[in-house]
């Protein structure tokens, strides 16, 4: 079973809007068995999806994955990193790779980046649908290597490599061949 901390703010901020699960699904164009799956739980979210149903709920993507107190500045110590979220690669397909989110910015209210450290896990398969969302992505290599498929070329980085793109172009992250990778990302998506 998925980590269902997200789907269950998914559905308190659902519920304050007075939207139904089919409501969001249509306003975020996405099937109602993936609301459903999402807030109880049952499924581990993708990013693609969550921003679309951020964007439906009208929140930023941060609301969904921390908790958001903090309205000063916010400092992460490294011993203090802990994983808000675990998305399976960036489309909802069950052999994808896995990502691991380690939250910069967990308590900074009305920020309008997402900085994250980010475990990319090897996937069962080499390639998935693409994602492509509205707003800007930064991937700097902390160790290990990466593919990112943009539009219809791959780039490969290794440690000290970075990559800068808009995220409505299809792409995809992913480990670079069987050994895992630690990037930092900042992911910009607008309301």
């Amino acid at each position: 079973m998925a980590d269902d901390r997200i789907g269950k703010k998914m559905a308190t901020v659902r519920e304050s809007l007075g939207l139904s699960r089919e409501e969001l699904a249509e306003r975020a164009a996405c099937d109602v068995s993936v609301i459903e799956r999402l807030e109880s739980g049952e499924l581990a979210p993708s990013l693609a999806p969550l921003i679309k149903i951020t964007r439906a709920l009208g929140v930023r993507l941060g609301t969904l994955l921390d908790d958001d107190a903090n309205v000063g500045p916010v400092v992460c110590r490294a011993a203090d990193a802990e994983r808000t979220a675990r998305l399976k690669s960036l489309e909802t397909v069950s052999d994808a790779g896995v990502l691991d989110f380690y939250s910069l910015a967990a308590g900074k209210s009305s920020r309008h980046m997402e900085p994250f450290v980010i475990d990319v896990n090897p996937a069962a398969v080499a390639s998935h649908a693409p994602s492509q969302h509205e707003g800007e992505e930064f991937i700097y290599v902390l160790d290990g290597e990466i593919e990112v498929a943009y539009g219809k070329d791959v780039h490969r980085l290794g440690p000290g490599d970075s990559i800068y793109y808009d995220s409505i172009v299809p792409h995809e992250v992913r480990a670079a061949g069987d050994a895992p990778a630690r990037i930092l990302a900042v992911v910009y998506a607008p309301l």
